[in-house]
């Protein structure tokens, strides 16, 4: 039995993340559930009570040492965390019954900014952890070896996620001044203001046209 990437969705109302503020009012925080065990998901997998668990506290270390675990806005292909693409923090993990709970912090990178403009836009997003490990004949984890829960768009239908939100905004219309316009907000007060007007024009011309 190999291992394998192991990559589960959870949709908004299920993971029911809750946007929260800091009291100097500077900082977006994003919690809610990032991980599920005992019951199968949609790839018919189903990780048991003790594996999530183990996942959870395996995780306190690394936020300890690390100041929190990074994750992306939409899951990567690989394993590995890509720096320009980092979103937010993990900066508390937590077991509440068979669930993992979590607490990420958004962050000013261009990531991070489209996450924060989307969220003030009211896009309700769900999250999907990433990680490694074995699935018997059954569907049954094994091994998991936790690596982030990263940040993704709500899905139309069961198994229908997007590709690449850094590459669907790339090229849809008005997406390379949207990008160009997240780099800038970290360092150019100016641009902050056309920051949202841009970002909701593009929600608008990009997504919502799509839902109709």
């Amino acid at each position: 039995m190999s291992t394998i990437m192991l990559v589960e969705h959870l949709q908004p109302s299920e993971c029911n993340l809750i946007q929260e503020s800091s009291n100097d009012g500077k900082s977006m925080w994003l919690s809610g559930i990032y991980m599920q065990s005992m019951k199968k998901n949609r790839n018919g997998r189903v990780y048991p009570l003790q594996e999530i668990a183990n996942a959870v506290n395996g995780s306190q270390g690394r936020i300890k040492e690390q100041n929190g675990i990074m994750g992306e806005l939409d899951h990567p292909t690989s394993l590995s965390i890509n720096l320009d693409r980092v979103s937010h923090i993990i900066t508390e993990l937590w077991m509440q019954g068979n669930n993992a709970y979590g607490k990420s912090k958004l962050l000013n990178t261009p990531m991070g900014n489209i996450a924060q403009e989307l969220v003030r836009a009211k896009v309700r997003l769900g999250v999907s952890s990433r990680g490694a490990g074995n699935v018997n004949e059954s569907g049954d984890v094994n091994g998991f070896q936790f690596i982030t829960v990263d940040i993704v768009a709500q899905p139309s239908a069961q198994d229908a996620y997007p590709d690449s939100i850094y590459e669907s905004i790339t090229h849809a219309k008005n997406g390379g001044q949207i990008l160009s316009l997240a780099e800038s907000v970290k360092y150019d007060a100016a641009a902050q203001k056309y920051f949202k007007a841009e970002i909701l024009k593009f929600l608008s011309t990009n997504l919502f046209e799509k839902a109709k």
